[in-house]
């Protein structure tokens, strides 16, 4: 059971960032080059890359190379899963406790 919380934290330690969960949330609708989710979320670089290069590392997001571009798309289920459950929690009518 150790194990399984230690794995739960870390995981829960990669979506416990603002500029993180917003990459993550946009990638849920599908492939995304870094440009355009630079546009989309408003994160700039350098804090942009660093925070791919942490999803990446957790092994949430997984990049594709066309080019000189880069595209990321989500690499784990539990990152859909997650989100969804944030979701119905803080942008539901169920959520709006302010």
């Amino acid at each position: 059971m150790q194990d399984t919380a230690e794995r739960a934290s870390q995981f829960l330690r990669s979506l416990a960032n603002q500029d993180r969960l917003l990459l993550l949330c946009q990638l849920t609708e599908g492939e995304r080059c870094v440009s355009d989710l630079e546009a989309l979320t408003g994160i700039r670089q350098p804090s942009l890359s660093q925070q791919l290069g942490i999803l990446r590392r957790e092994g949430l997001i997984e990049p594709r190379k066309e080019g000189k571009r880069v595209f990321y798309q989500l690499a784990d289920p539990r990152v859909t899963a997650m989100l969804q459950q944030l979701y119905d929690i803080f942008c539901t009518n169920y959520g709006e406790h302010e």
